[in-house]
């Protein structure tokens, strides 16, 4: 059996194997990376616990970019989690982004990239939190892993059950609007993980910044799946 430890370069052995995880042509003119670092003057300069302030500077970054999508974020050094004390440990908060970030319109869907079934689920319903939540548990060449899609709708979460499967390219859920998604302007988390390590329902989407090698190394770059040129 194929180690874990090389779930990155098995998901790229098998890149043209995968279905798009969203509705949304994210290799498109109309897409652009967002940069959520303490670099973005815009953000500096917006009320990010307003969640409609933060939404509108969203769009206004894209708009600046002529782009309708934006994209970005994995291992990206943040400073917008300072806008909830869910991020905020005893010595230091968590700023390192561990997944991509696809910002899109509410309602947008959201599909299985490969034959899945469901690990588990959750409402995160905590301000700046996942809200709901779902992932999905796959296997390449004997290798698990699973794959986690945050700041979904509610709806989404009814009559999930933990071992449903799901075709690839079967639709999943779809990405919620705020507040019912964490409290976050509309956009998907999407997240790959070698090992759940006993959680359910959740999995850190950040991390200190101590914490890199440790989860680089359990948390490969989502890229892999989602091929975005945008991010490469």
């Amino acid at each position: 059996m194929t180690s874990s430890l090389n779930l990155p370069a098995l998901l790229q052995k098998h890149q043209h194997a995968f279905a798009p995880v969203l509705a949304a042509d994210l290799n498109a003119d109309h897409v652009c990376a967002l940069d959520f670092t303490a670099a973005n003057t815009l953000l500096q300069q917006t009320d990010l616990q307003n969640t409609a302030a933060f939404d509108a500077a969203v769009q206004q970054m894209l708009r600046s970019k002529q782009a309708t999508i934006g994209v970005g974020g994995y291992l990206e050094d943040r400073f917008i989690y300072r806008r909830s004390q869910h991020f905020d440990v005893a010595a230091e908060s968590r700023n390192l982004h561990l997944g991509v970030d696809v910002w899109v319109e509410a309602g947008t869907a959201v599909f299985a990239p490969l034959d899945a079934t469901v690990h588990s689920f959750r409402d995160n319903d905590n301000f700046g939190d996942y809200g709901p939540t779902i992932i999905l548990q796959h296997e390449l060449e004997g290798v698990v892993f699973y794959t986690l899609y945050g700041h979904l709708t509610r709806a989404s979460l009814a009559g999930l059950r933990a071992g449903q499967p799901f075709a690839k390219g079967a639709k999943v859920a779809e990405v919620g609007p705020y507040p019912e998604n964490g409290n976050w302007p509309a956009h998907l988390h999407f997240q790959v993980m070698a090992s759940m390590e006993g959680r359910s329902g959740d999995f850190p989407g950040v991390a200190t910044t101590s914490e890199r090698a440790a989860y680089q190394g359990l948390c490969p770059n989502p890229n892999l799946i989602l091929q975005c040129r945008h991010l490469a």
